[in-house]
């Protein structure tokens, strides 16, 4: 839709020339990479662990059926219940209906992207339930009327001083307090709903198919709170989230920490086997997991770009694009941004809309460097890119300069024969307008490489 790509374009130029807005990104993903290069130390081989949690993601996304049925009967062995979601319709109607189910008015949520691709929280609010974010991000966030801006960290775009004028605003606290003043206010005014709660929603980092659990991952335990406290609880988990086994988590959680924050294992590490059983003190009485699809079988049908599936979602591809970090997360108007994002959010939305995003890189490679899944995103953004233009979704004018620039370049005489002017007024004509109008479009040299080496075999 072409409203979309311009709107892109708009919001990236003004976010690409707000110099408080690149000064906070860098500031806070630099942090990020300062602690990402200490914590990769734990490892002896890195690229060793790579290539195994590589291999075991493609043999579980090859074999995805399998996985997922034997995930559902293990766990609903041990009392707990599987929902079959194929879109965002079918998950928000089963939800909805758990909570009607349990008449739950307080719900609380740990951090979970899913559910902003969803759109929860704007569902369970429209219903007259109370729902909160309880990781600090979020809450922040949430608070402010906005979305993440990042995978991990979803404040990131805001400094402190920024986050102390909005608790000012919202809460009456000082506008100069400190970071430990607003946590600690965050803290309390969340205990009393996690005591109070009906209903607790958590995502999902990894699905173990072997027993039938879900494992969480977080540094607040406020994760914790909220898969002890409510009497009701509903994971809700993409299908590509699948492992074998339980084994491999000793691989897959130091990778995550790692590329995600730096740190060697994340601070709370859960593992869900489903509603507690007689004799155990805390948590849930009922347990669900909404197993979401949302165009995850769409993009597992493209033999390339299902290696997309294997992301974990540790960040690690968003600090390190220079795109990102020039143009920040909202710029991509989607819930998944950055180079994985440009990946798979095309394949979720419709191509037809969203295929700007494939080209929202400068194929640097960096962040194929940096995947802890070795996925190679910006080869995938070029599958991407291709499809577009088979599919026609493309313009007319495009389609009609590459398919004139392939014939020229695969007829060498035709560069030839045609002479510099006429080769620079054709760049002017063409690409004036995509170059940009901050960047002088090259000129082409008075002679080319050819010319200059018969010359030279001459004087020889």
């Amino acid at each position: 839709m072409a409203n979309l790509r311009e709107k892109f374009l708009s919001d990236s130029e003004k976010k690409a020339f707000d110099p408080e807005h690149r000064r906070r990104l860098d500031y806070n993903i630099g942090k990020y990479d300062e602690a990402v290069v200490r914590g990769k130390l734990q490892f002896k081989d890195l690229e060793l662990a790579k290539r195994r949690a590589a291999n075991l993601k493609f043999k579980v996304i090859e074999n995805l059926d399998r996985y997922l049925t034997e995930f559902e009967t293990n766990f609903e062995k041990r009392g707990g219940k599987v929902i079959w979601a194929t879109n965002e319709k079918e998950a928000q109607r089963e939800l909805l209906r758990i909570v009607k189910k349990a008449n739950a008015q307080i719900i609380v949520k740990q951090k979970t992207m899913l559910s902003e691709e969803l759109e929860i929280n704007d569902l369970l609010q429209k219903h007259k339930r109370e729902v909160l974010e309880t990781d600090l991000g979020e809450f922040i966030v949430q608070i402010a009327h906005e979305k993440p801006y990042h995978i991990v960290t979803p404040a990131m775009h805001k400094s402190k001083e920024d986050v102390a004028l909005l608790f000012n605003e919202k809460f009456g606290m000082p506008a100069d307090s400190k970071p430990e003043a607003i946590a600690a206010f965050v803290r309390e005014h969340l205990r009393s709903k996690f005591i109070k709660a009906d209903l607790g929603i958590t995502g999902g980092n990894f699905l173990i198919a072997d027993m039938g659990a879900v494992a969480l991952t977080e540094n607040e335990g406020n994760g914790l709170l909220t898969l002890s406290w409510p009497k009701i609880h509903v994971a809700i988990v993409g299908i590509e989230k699948i492992i074998p086994s339980i084994d491999d988590l000793d691989l897959f959680l130091p990778l995550l920490a790692t590329h995600g924050t730096g740190q060697n294992i994340t601070v709370y590490n859960n593992i869900l086997f489903g509603p507690k059983t007689a004799g155990e003190p805390d948590g849930p009485e009922e347990m669900y997991v909404i197993l979401i699809d949302n165009g995850r079988t769409e993009l597992l049908e493209h033999k390339e770009q299902r290696r997309a599936l294997s992301c974990i979602r540790c960040g690690a591809c968003l600090n390190e694009c220079p795109v990102y970090r020039s143009i920040g997360g909202y710029s991509y108007g989607v819930v998944y941004s950055g180079p994985i994002g440009s990946v798979i959010s095309p394949h979720f939305m419709g191509m037809k809309d969203y295929n700007h995003l494939s080209y929202a890189s400068s194929l640097c490679g960096r962040c194929t460097e940096v995947c802890s899944m070795n996925i190679p995103l910006h080869e995938l953004l070029l599958y991407n890119r291709n499809e577009t233009v088979k599919l026609k979704y493309s313009s007319f004018t495009w389609r009609f300069i590459m398919k004139s620039w392939k014939k020229v370049m695969l007829h060498r005489w035709m560069l030839d024969k045609t002479g510099q002017g006429m080769k620079n007024r054709f760049l002017k004509m063409f690409f004036r307008k995509s170059w940009g109008p901050r960047r002088e479009i090259p000129k082409v040299a008075p002679k080319n490489f050819k010319q200059l080496w018969n010359e030279k075999k001459k004087l020889n």
